[in-house]
């Protein structure tokens, strides 16, 4: 984390003052066109397969791609067929819009599609343009939904359901939109969205994370062995939490060392630590499973809606009309 993005959970200082007035132009281009898009003069891209959007409206490290993965689950189990289309950020590509597959390298796809597809081998589409992302899924499965990892942002395409991640250690920063804050938009914006589910809260309407079995980012298998130490290696918006959930464990942290969000590792970034165990996330793992010594390992973490959560998603879905039938 660098010091601008340490400044958005700091008191107010000289970093953020000096920002303020980027953060003021940021909010009007913003709100200008939001309102460009619900007057219309903008034109919104209506998918006829409802759209379910996972996001927020902080930058970074809320815990949303576990609750994509759990959100998947959860609607094939209802017997929807389920795609997912993201952005795929830090990933570059030849041709977009481009379907995740076994042999997508996570420098293509990006590290969160590359997780999503290796968890779920599920149809995903990623690309910039959210539209051709969907149009492709559309024309190459028969779904009956499509998740948009991220995307809460994004007017021109029109959603059924808005999911908001927030984030119960970090919560909303100092309040304040980008640059000088970690905001996207204002906490207004809560008061618009279907579902606000927070990530390690106390009310009723959170999950928690629970951690897997730690396994190899070589093979991706189960360690069997107790691993009682380790160098903490992660590129995440919030370090913080996974490091915290290894010690409760019971491993000691060696050193923990810390990368920008989506940094494309290389073996490199590795030698200093030589022959150590290394620790690091299953956002971490996919892009490093090719270089990856027998002793490098991530930890698999899955979300844990309350029932108050599942509850009121599965009303929006009747609602909307998309589990009526089945």
């Amino acid at each position: 984390m660098n010091k601008i993005e340490k400044s958005w959970y700091e008191p107010v200082g000289l970093i953020t003052l000096l920002f303020l007035p980027l953060s003021a132009l940021f909010w009007l281009i913003s709100i200008t066109r939001k309102q460009m898009y619900r007057f219309g003069i903008f034109k919104q891209f209506k998918s006829d397969i409802p759209i379910i959007v996972v996001g927020n409206i902080s930058v970074g490290g809320n815990g949303k791609t576990p609750f994509v993965l759990w959100l998947y689950d959860f609607l094939t189990k209802q017997g929807l067929s389920v795609g997912i289309i993201s952005r795929g950020y830090g990933g570059k590509a030849s041709n977009y819009p481009l379907i995740v597959k076994d042999n997508t390298p996570a420098a293509e796809a990006g590290d969160e599609p590359k997780l999503l597809f290796h968890r779920l081998k599920c149809p995903i589409a990623i690309g910039p343009n959210r539209q051709r992302n969907i149009e492709l899924l559309a024309r190459d499965y028969n779904l009956d939904i499509i998740i948009s990892d991220d995307g809460m942002q994004h007017y021109k395409m029109a959603r059924t359901i808005e999911c908001c991640i927030v984030d119960s250690e970090r919560q909303f920063g100092n309040g304040l939109l980008m640059p000088a804050g970690p905001l996207r938009e204002t906490p207004a914006r809560l008061k618009s969205v279907d579902l606000i589910v927070e990530n390690g809260g106390q009310n009723s309407n959170n999950y928690t994370l629970e951690p897997a079995a730690l396994r190899s980012v070589k093979s991706s298998f189960p360690v069997s062995e107790s691993i009682k130490n380790g160098h903490a290696v992660s590129a995440i918006g919030n370090p913080k939490r996974f490091e915290n959930t290894l010690k409760k464990q019971g491993i000691t942290l060696l050193s923990s060392n810390h990368f920008r969000d989506h940094h494309p590792y290389t073996a490199e970034d590795f030698t200093r630590f030589g022959n150590d165990n290394i620790l690091m996330t299953e956002k971490d793992a996919v892009k490093c499973s090719e270089f990856a010594k027998d002793n490098w390992y991530y930890l698999p973490v899955n979300a844990k809606p309350t029932q108050a959560v599942i509850n009121k998603l599965t009303l929006i879905l009747k609602e909307k009309g998309i589990l009526n039938g089945l």
